[in-house]
């Protein structure tokens, strides 16, 4: 049952994801969660080391998307200003979004991940699309929607017991 909700790493930022490290792990695609992932929800635009972040991505020919809940025109954008392709209104943490990334924008599932802030929408819609899972702290929680901020406390919960069995951050099967 855990699986479904155990991320399969944990960074402290975007940011922690070289080109070196996604090499090492056989990613070429990322799928990028947006809110409180690359900006605060608040904000438009993203701070700018992530924006440098995402420049080396691009420069060292990483494929990346954005996959948002989000509303088409605010994430469109937000696509527009860090001029990467994007899937809005993506349902997570239903796989449809992940899919839909890996049909439009030749996205091989085996050289994919996603990162994202939230366990009950960016981990679960990476493993139900069977891809592996960053998650990352989320950015700005308190700008969050009240939907989301709900769901936090269970979020920390999973995490505890994540972090119980893995402690070094790296889930592993068994």
């Amino acid at each position: 049952m855990w699986k479904v909700l155990y991320p399969h790493f944990l960074v402290d930022s975007v940011v922690e994801l070289t080109p070196e490290r996604l090499r090492t792990l056989g990613i070429e695609n990322l799928l990028l969660d947006v809110d409180c992932t690359l900006k605060r929800y608040a904000l438009q635009e993203p701070e700018p080391e992530v924006m440098a972040w995402l420049n080396l991505l691009r420069d060292e020919n990483f494929k990346l998307c954005l996959l948002s809940n989000g509303v088409g025109t605010r994430i469109g954008q937000f696509a527009t200003l860090v001029d990467l392709p994007y899937i809005a209104k993506a349902c997570k943490p239903f796989p449809s979004g992940c899919r839909r990334a890996f049909r439009e924008y030749g996205f091989e599932p085996s050289k994919t991940a996603i990162i994202g802030d939230q366990i009950f929408a960016d981990v679960m819609a990476g493993r139900l699309a069977g891809i592996r899972t960053f998650l990352a702290p989320p950015i700005a929680p308190e700008e969050e929607h009240w939907f989301t901020r709900i769901k936090r406390p269970f979020e920390k919960i999973v995490l505890r017991s994540f972090k119980l069995a893995y402690p070094d951050g790296i889930w592993k099967e068994r």
